[in-house]
């Protein structure tokens, strides 16, 4: 091992020991409040869903352990499924890329249950995707039928599922076409909505949700890859540290960020809790240095203060329209895979 590597390497096992054994001490850091997870997560299961909010929904109890929430939820995943292999399928016969993002939870059903119909359902959807009519020319997945773009959610949307059923070179592909056509090299930013085929944006704004949705997802499929796929696994921890920097250049004094990340339109939490997410699980896998855990505890802090009484995380952009403050069940779900993302951590260094 290189000099300069040993180095990183004991200065970030150092930080990582000073953080947790003066993380009692640290009275400005949230405490793992059970009573305020549940009211988090009962205010997301009393929300009218979509497709891919019901897909992270399910994340978000896989994350926290809940499996028999899990386990109702991916039946009902399948219950609303449609014939030709598509999860979740309520209120829009156009998803493509939102779809996929409910596999990981019918997957995960199967393996806790040992029942074949979550697998032939998991089976399906992964089919699905796979289809060429689901695809560009270049073999993106699009991200609808209605028109021919790509969003910087699907990232998060189909990578980690395909990554998830083994197929790993397709979830590379997706992350590598997606950057292709979103990433600004200049800003460490995924833009939002653009046409691959023919360059024109329809979004060329640096949503916030749609870069925590990238970040979220190249750490998941980073851990899912195979050790022999090391060098691939590297270049992807490249493009997610790009990311994290990126964000995190933006960061604003309260914790949060803009949502539109580099315009001041209103100060959002959602994007907050999917980088805290992505930190703190990228921190305990040992791939991302310990120092990132100071604009992630930050970022967790701000995003507790934004819970009111009923456990609904406030100043998430607002769904179903994403253009104003308010809450999302994303917003709820980002909390809770923020939250046991971040026990696993504290967990892993006792």
């Amino acid at each position: 091992m290189e000099k300069s590597h040993i180095l990183k390497f004991v200065a970030s096992v150092t930080f990582v020991g000073f953080f947790f054994s003066t993380l009692a001490q640290n009275t400005s850091l949230p405490k793992c409040d059970d009573a305020l997870l549940g009211k988090v997560k009962t205010a997301m299961l009393c929300m009218q869903r979509y497709s891919w909010e019901h897909g992270t929904a399910m994340q978000g109890m896989l994350e926290i352990g809940d499996t028999t929430a899990l386990l109702i939820m991916a039946r009902e995943s399948i219950q609303r499924g449609k014939t030709d292999g598509r999860l979740s399928m309520v209120g829009s016969d156009m998803n493509i890329a939102d779809t996929g993002v409910n596999g990981p939870g019918v997957l995960a059903a199967y393996k806790i249950s040992r029942d074949e119909k979550y697998n032939k359902a998991a089976q399906a959807q992964y089919k699905y995707l796979k289809k060429p009519e689901s695809k560009n020319a270049m073999g993106v997945i699009y991200h609808n039928h209605k028109s021919k773009v790509i969003f910087s959610d699907n990232m998060f949307m189909v990578a980690p599922f395909l990554a998830q059923m083994g197929d790993y070179e397709e979830a590379i592909h997706q992350i590598e076409g997606i950057r292709d056509v979103l990433w600004n090299s200049e800003k460490k930013l995924f833009h939002h909505i653009r046409i691959q085929e023919t360059g024109e944006f329809k979004d060329p704004s640096f949503w916030g949700g749609g870069n925590g949705w990238c970040a979220a997802a190249m750490a998941q499929v980073i851990n899912l890859l195979p050790t022999e796929r090391q060098e691939e696994k590297q270049k992807l921890i490249g493009y997610c540290t790009d990311l994290l920097d990126g964000c995190i250049a933006n960061q604003l004094p309260s914790g949060l960020l803009y949502d539109k990340i580099t315009e001041p339109n209103f100060e959002e939490s959602t994007l907050p809790a999917m980088l805290a997410y992505t930190i703190y699980t990228a921190v305990k896998s040992g791939w991302l240095d310990a120092s990132y855990l100071i604009p992630a505890d930050k970022m967790r802090e701000a995003v507790y203060a934004n819970v009111d009484e009923y456990g609904l995380l406030q100043k998430a952009s607002k769904a179903p329209g994403f253009n104003s403050p308010g809450t999302s069940t994303e917003g709820q779900a980002f909390f809770l895979m923020m939250e046991g993302s971040f026990r696993k951590l504290k967990q892993a260094k006792k």
